[in-house]
């Protein structure tokens, strides 16, 4: 491959990335969310287990990597942390290292696409 293209490939990468990230808001109120989230006790109870990362560039692609944004504007998806976990539409966990972050329940990946 020359360098060319491989600069060109690299820049696109770049640039596409922060498109895909997972960059959330946490709403004041239950109608202004798209998704309801719940934070379980234990990880087996989580559909989703999630590593709140320091930097927006350090996001993933719908991997449980969380940037929470400072305005509402600035992220992908709104959530609401309701009170029971029977008003959620997605459980999630918590976690304290970044390699334990992603997905239980793939059926409910959808939501954050």
């Amino acid at each position: 491959m020359n360098i060319k293209l491989s600069t060109v490939l690299i820049v696109l990468v770049l640039l596409v990335q922060p498109l895909f990230s997972q960059k959330v808001y946490s709403v004041e109120y239950e109608n202004q969310a798209e998704i309801k989230v719940f934070v379980v006790k234990y990880e087996n109870q989580a559909d989703l287990k999630v590593f709140k990362v320091r930097y927006e560039n350090q996001a993933g692609d719908n991997n449980g990597k969380w940037f929470f944004t400072s305005y509402q504007n600035q992220a992908k998806k709104k959530i609401y942390f309701v009170e029971h976990e029977n008003q959620a539409e997605v459980k999630i966990y918590f976690v304290q290292y970044e390699n334990q972050a992603g997905w239980r329940n793939n059926s409910k990946k959808h939501y954050f696409y």
